[in-house]
């Protein structure tokens, strides 16, 4: 009994500052960084010495990190942000093989809550319960003991200092072979939980504070359409389908075993079968989609300072506007028109804030029957988008089962989480052919086209990655090889050369030729129109460029 207090004492366990750093730092590298070791043994080929070496290297410098900052009052909130943090990059790297990098912090950050629900599983719950949720209340739970403040910086030197001449000679001790393997695996060190997340996101905020303030440099302002007037020709009615998450390999029209693709298959279009994408992630692919830069030139920042495509349809006199069936444009239809067909979309096919891709069909009859100029119309679709693909596709195109009906992968065998894919892609077909049909309706009064591109691919299961995201100095084809349609109406057909097109279907092809075909196909012309990336201009009957 205390004195004084009438009741029991609660008992809590006391250590040092310097212990629970220590502590600290071994639960995080050991059961928060799976990838990286696994990584590590795989990238030094098994080595035992070479890995034990960096282990022990490593170790130190976050027990020397851990200690440096384990200031008084200060020292549990660190902790504590650090273990969450890295319980929570543990189960996105472990489980689906992604690299928490700029981009793919872009891209979370940018999602809606209806799709990161879909990431919020009852395992993820469960994860985070044990690896984040359960250490915290462990160390909220120790009484931390801290000496006063000379006598703790001198404790800590004494770990601190040993520790990073440790972390120093293990380093150099293999240091040809950590270099070599670090340059030809730029996704190792990229993994290691929590700093490079942590710090990834400082770097993500901070350029945030400063697009915030960016103005769009005016682009393409000569732009013009170089064509009859309208009093002696049909408008131009063309539509840009931008799709999400499919990738080339599982289209049929490319090749695949399955048959996703019957109803495009009936459809005179034109499929280019080597296509690759800017990006591996909507919040890259979709901006450098309508940019006027090439992937190789792109940046975020250059995607907010300058005009896009649908701007410079717009200095030609064209209509444009963006429907939305995703997470937004992405700031690309911020100067036109843009409509959210989530708002008010039949509940048929709206639950939890996302719709599937019927409510684009749903909206456009109508509106096709009210075009009177030439117009550009982009329908940004959900797609496949994962990990929850059962609820992309209606029940009568569960047509590959058994399916996928979790969001939680672990729940589901490889094959059934294949299955539940390929219904997105042959659904996604469905709505492609829904659009040209929808257009074949009005080819008395209209001249009219459809373009499809999705903005990246989608890993499942290669090289143990799933969904996407990865940085694409390291990602696989699955997720860069995209599925590229075009389909023109009878005024088209009758105004290229189908020969030539044919021909452009066998190049290799890319997001880089986006913006100038689709200015090629409405006839706009400007300086900015690159006609080695126009895939259609060269073949018009009688062109010059």
């Amino acid at each position: 009994m205390r004195e004084g207090t009438g009741r029991a004492a609660l008992w809590r366990p006391e250590l040092g500052s310097v212990t629970v750093s220590i502590l600290t730092a071994l639960y995080l590298l050991t059961l928060t960084n799976e990838s990286f070791w696994s990584k590590g043994w795989q990238y030094l080929e098994g080595r035992p010495t070479t890995f034990a070496s960096i282990a022990i290297g490593i170790a130190c410098l976050y027990i020397a990190l851990c200690v440096a900052v384990s200031v008084k009052y200060a020292m549990k909130p660190l902790f504590i942000l650090l273990i969450l943090a890295s319980a929570a990059g543990a189960w996105f790297m472990d489980r689906f093989g992604v690299v928490i990098d700029i981009e793919m912090i872009r891209n979370a950050a940018e999602t809606s809550s209806a799709e990161a629900g879909h990431l919020i599983t009852p395992g993820f719950v469960l994860h985070m319960l044990v690896y984040g949720l359960l250490p915290c209340l462990l160390l909220l739970w120790v009484k931390v003991r801290h000496r006063p403040f000379f006598g703790k910086l001198r404790g800590n030197l004494l770990v601190i200092v040993p520790a990073l001449v440790i972390a120093l000679v293990a380093g150099l001790s293999h240091a040809r072979v950590y270099a070599a393997a670090v340059r030809a695996h730029h996704d190792w060190f990229e993994t290691l939980n929590p700093f490079v997340p942590l710090v990834t996101a400082v770097q993500f905020a901070a350029g945030q504070s400063v697009d915030v303030n960016v103005v769009a440099a005016p682009l393409g302002e000569d732009a013009h359409v170089g064509d009859a007037p309208l009093a002696v020709r049909k408008p131009r009615l063309m539509i840009v389908v931008a799709g999400e998450t499919a990738r080339a390999a599982n289209f049929s029209l490319g090749g695949y075993g399955r048959d996703t693709n019957p109803e495009l298959a009936q459809k005179d279009i034109r499929y280019f079968a080597d296509t690759t994408s800017c990006g591996t992630a909507t919040a890259v692919s979709l901006p450098c989609m309508f940019s006027v830069y090439p992937r190789a030139e792109y940046t975020h920042r250059k995607g907010l300072s300058t005009q896009n495509l649908l701007d410079v349809l717009s200095h030609a006199g064209i209509g444009v506007e963006w429907w939305d069936n995703n997470t937004g444009s992405k700031e690309v239809a911020r100067r036109v028109r843009e409509r959210s067909l989530i708002e008010g979309g039949n509940p048929r096919d709206c639950s939890g804030g996302e719709c599937r891709d019927q409510v684009m069909l749903d909206n456009l009859d109508a509106w096709i029957g009210s075009v009177k100029k030439d117009t550009v119309l982009v329908l940004h679709q959900i797609g496949s988008h994962g990990p929850a693909y059962y609820l992309r596709y209606p029940e009568e195109f569960r047509r590959f089962t058994p399916d996928c009906r979790s969001a939680e992968f672990s729940d589901c065998t490889k094959e059934e989480i294949v299955n539940a894919y390929d219904n997105t892609i042959a659904y996604t077909d469905h709505i492609l052919a829904g659009v040209i049909e929808r257009l074949e309706k009005q080819e008395d009064r209209l001249d009219v086209s459809m373009l499809y591109m999705s903005d990246h691919g989608e890993s499942l299961g290669e090289l143990g990655l799933y969904l996407h995201g990865a940085p694409y100095m390291i990602a696989p084809s699955q997720q860069t090889q995209v599925p590229f349609v075009l389909w023109l109406g009878k005024g088209g057909k009758a105004a290229y050369s189908a020969s030539c097109l044919d021909a452009e279907t066998k190049q290799r092809q890319s997001h880089d030729n986006l913006f100038h075909t689709v200015l090629g196909m409405m006839r706009v012309e400007t300086k900015v129109r690159d006609p080695a990336l126009d895939l259609v201009s060269a073949c018009r009957l009688g062109a010059t460029s």
